[in-house]
């Protein structure tokens, strides 16, 4: 590669303790000359905001302390409108890299115009054989299907091939597509806002794209466990029905979320005869934030869809797959084992 643009990593930092540690060593052995750090503290407690000044050997930073919590959608921003690279690596702190990973995805990225985000192979750092996510597909139910969730790494994930949506864990973006259509949406807090946001890149008529030939570790739950269940799959749900409402097309937005609705609500009855109150107040509560935040909501829709390049139905043939019933419901199984 003859030139070498400059990235800015952005990091959210909240608590992040000895693998912190670790994911700053990592980025010191960065094979790719050009980049920047951008440390977002989202009130740390344990002293790792500082890791960056005692730890770090990294040449060009920026460090943004936050006196609380703003979640990771804040955070992102934030770090964001202090970044000057022409691409934005979002990356957690619980994550370790490979030194030349950034050089492949911008060499890679360099390669497509079309090409607006890319996500490297991301591993489960304690169980390296398997996969923590190779990116998603929207299926009619509104839910996504996770493609490679905890799956054993090999085969069909050694190739690259294009995705709905990259993990926030670590995502490399166009600079040029932020600038058009925003970063995260704020309202959303944490979780599920690197879908929606990708769905824009979508809409704007760019592709996502998994790349294996790159690769990272993530400590899976690091962060999560640290906090309420209840507060994350909140946030999972409100979103999600967020989303729908501003990316879908009218006709599809009736169709899909219909689904998605029957689907939730069920799920919340299921909860109530199961007396988990606390699960059913969940879905609930991520139902009556929507309500009342739909005029909001509404008015975003209108911007995304004055924006839209794409209709759904040229985007469906690249992300839209058929409900796998037995996939998902893996898949609910895995995560109700950890939601206790």
């Amino acid at each position: 590669m003859k030139q070498y643009p400059l990235v800015s990593i952005i990091i959210a930092n909240w608590n992040g303790g000895e693998i912190f540690k670790a994911c700053l060593n990592s980025l010191n052995k960065l094979s790719y000359p050009n980049w920047e750090l951008i440390l977002v503290d989202n009130g740390s407690s344990d002293g790792s905001e500082n890791f960056i000044i005692r730890y770090g050997k990294i040449k060009y930073y920026k460090l943004i302390k936050n006196k609380t919590n703003l979640g990771f959608a804040q955070a992102n921003n934030q770090g964001y409108r202090r970044a000057r690279g022409a691409y934005i690596l979002l990356l957690n702190n619980d994550t370790k890299v490979e030194p030349d990973f950034l050089t492949k995805l911008i060499c890679r990225i360099e390669q497509h115009s079309q090409i607006g985000v890319i996500q490297p192979k991301i591993v489960i750092m304690d169980n390296p054989e398997y996969l923590d996510n190779v990116g998603a597909y929207l299926t009619s139910t509104g839910f996504l299907e996770h493609w490679g969730y905890m799956e054993k790494d090999g085969g069909v994930f050694d190739e690259e091939k294009i995705i709905f949506s990259a993990k926030g864990a670590c995502m490399l973006i166009r600079r040029e597509i932020i600038e058009k259509v925003g970063l995260f949406d704020e309202d959303f807090v944490s979780y599920m806002e690197e879908t929606d946001f990708c769905w824009r890149v979508w809409l704007l008529g760019y592709k996502i794209l998994f790349y294996p030939q790159a690769k990272i570790y993530h400590k899976v739950g690091f962060t999560s466990k640290k906090q309420n269940q209840i507060y994350i799959n909140y946030h999972s749900f409100k979103n999600r029905v967020a989303s729908l409402i501003k990316n879908l097309e009218i006709g599809n937005l009736l169709l899909i979320g219909s689904i998605h609705a029957f689907l939730i609500l069920f799920l919340s009855f299921y909860y109530l005869f199961k007396f988990q109150f606390n699960k059913t107040g969940m879905i609930w509560g991520a139902i009556l934030w929507n309500i009342k935040n739909f005029p909001a909501t509404f008015q975003k829709r209108q911007r995304i869809q004055e924006i839209r390049k794409k209709s759904d139905g040229q985007i469906f043939l690249w992300i839209l797959h058929k409900t796998n019933w037995t996939l998902m419901f893996s898949h609910f199984v895995k995560v109700e084992a950890n939601f206790r």
